[in-house]
């Protein structure tokens, strides 16, 4: 799991575990007269830090950049100025100017931790491994017991594909730390809430519905949980493990975890487990209007080897086929292989000792374009979320032909706007079909539609993100819509908070 280090500082309150809203406002108020009164001494820098954070907290963060501005011409070398003016940063969307100012942080306290694992996780955000590999590895020649840089290199090196590497790191980092409480924010008591999540990834991001100003959120990585710790207080449990193939003992901990308690659960730990891509094409084949590829795990050896292309054959596989390493998302590991003389080098090319093999399904339409709708099941109801149209047969919305054409967009919209008529009877009906079998209380579903109007099924499980457009106003048609799916995802834990309300 991936955390920014903490800050320097708690805010009056935090020792409780979260600092209401008008805890919040009332110390900013004693700051700012503290201010008035000793206006120009020299030791108001570090009040003047804790007045710019609480302007963060407050979400006055044009006030709050201001002041660290201000902060910094003054004293441009402070540590916790600059750490805290880049978390700022971060927060606001800004990540190369918050790669800076850690970075000038480093360049000023070389020997200060923080600075060099904050700067170390935005680098792991983009996927600049080797970067943040040496700033993580440079904490531990600082401090070999730096839990979070023990977490961060975990981190990596479980998406460089190294488990054993990432596990012997995830244990450093997350031993008596599996538990963290995030702040909260509201002016009125909180949802208390547990959040369950693996060390190694495969988590739902929760970001865009848990907010903190409604929730206290208590994160524990269920994996790494010693079974004789107490569990914070809570009225339910949101499990946010939701990669089957690449979770299971964090889901099996969950489960553990889980019959320890009485609040009602979002995501049942046991149902996530039914949904790895092996079994989903299984039981969700048979489904009536569903078809989903032939699917199966074989050792990367044997189909790098001179026997692989017989051996598909003799599963019943033929080219072109799409190999997969287990564990990956967004297109990562994840390539189509075209003819049997390409078989040998394209498996080796791709990280594991095990690779799944999938039956290509063509989602193209009559234009050559190829199609992945995305739906959300939240809650028992089922909500569309995007379309994305491109000439490539990998589609992501990231690098889909959306942008830059009109009438795809007038596609999606129209799929937003009604989707059962974009998508006919029988999709609809399929896609219900599938919701049920799933179980879940948040999942997605990626597919497409064929010929006869099937859903051709490309992936179901609880992983699946909601993401909302940038302000372009090319994107303004998307909002309702995705704005629709996250009201839904809070109402369905408000309703599951009330069982025991």
């Amino acid at each position: 799991m991936k955390q920014n280090a903490a800050p320097l500082r708690d805010l009056a309150g935090s020792h409780r575990g979260w600092t209401p809203r008008l805890a919040q406002e009332s110390r900013l108020r004693q700051l700012e007269e503290m201010l008035a009164q000793r206006r120009g001494e020299a030791d108001d820098i570090d009040t003047e830090i804790e007045r710019a954070v609480l302007l963060n907290a407050l979400d006055r963060r044009q006030d709050a950049q201001q002041a660290f501005i201000d902060i910094l011409r003054k004293a441009p070398t402070n540590f916790s100025a600059l750490n805290e003016f880049g978390t700022l940063l971060t927060n606001m969307g800004a990540i190369d100017a918050a790669c800076r100012v850690y970075s000038e942080a480093i360049t000023h306290h070389p020997q200060n931790p923080m600075g060099h694992v904050n700067l170390a996780n935005l680098l792991l955000r983009a996927n600049k491994h080797r970067e943040a590999r040496g700033y993580y590895e440079t904490v531990l020649g600082i401090d070999p017991d730096y839990a979070p840089a023990h977490q961060g290199l975990g981190a990596v090196l479980a998406d460089l594909g190294d488990r054993a590497g990432a596990a012997h790191h995830f244990r450093k980092g997350f031993r008596d730390h599996a538990i963290s409480t995030l702040p909260y924010r509201g002016a009125t008591p909180p949802v208390t809430l547990l959040q369950l999540v693996s060390s190694g990834g495969g988590n739902i991001p929760t970001a865009a519905f848990l907010d903190d100003r409604s929730f206290l959120t208590s994160v524990i990585v269920t994996d790494h949980l010693d079974p004789s710790a107490p569990l914070p207080p809570h009225q339910l449990i949101f499990n946010a493990i939701g990669d089957a193939d690449l979770c299971e003992p964090a889901l099996q901990a969950a489960a553990r975890l889980i019959a320890r308690t009485a609040a009602p659960v979002i995501n049942d730990p046991l149902a996530v487990m039914k949904t790895g891509r092996i079994e989903n094409a299984r039981r969700l084949g048979n489904l009536p209007g569903v078809i989903a590829p032939r699917t199966a795990a074989m050792a990367r050896g044997i189909l790098a080897g001179p026997d692989g292309a017989s051996a598909l054959a003799s599963r019943q596989f033929g080219f072109p086929l799409l190999l997969r390493s287990p564990g990956y998302h967004t297109g990562r590991n994840f390539i189509r292989v075209e003819t049997a003389a390409e078989l040998s080098a394209a498996a080796a090319g791709l990280p594991g000792d095990e690779l799944v093999v999938i039956e290509y399904l063509d989602a193209r339409g009559k234009d050559g374009n190829a199609r992945k709708y995305r739906v959300m099941m939240i809650g028992g109801r089922i909500h569309p979320l995007h379309l994305a149209i491109s000439r490539q047969w990998k589609v992501h919305y990231f690098t889909s032909d959306m942008a830059d054409q009109p009438d795809h967009r007038l596609e999606e919209a129209a799929f937003l706007g009604d989707m059962p008529a974009a998508l006919g009877g029988k999709a609809i009906a399929a896609l219900e079909h599938i919701s049920d079998a799933l179980g879940l209380d948040y999942a997605g579903i990626d597919f497409g539609i064929g010929a006869d109007g099937d859903v051709l099924l490309f992936e179901a499980n609880a992983t699946m993100v909601i993401a909302s457009p940038d302000p372009d106003p090319r994107w303004a048609y998307r909002r309702p819509a995705i704005d629709g799916v996250l009201e839904a995802v809070v109402a369905m834990i408000m309703r599951k908070r009330a069982v025991v309300a």
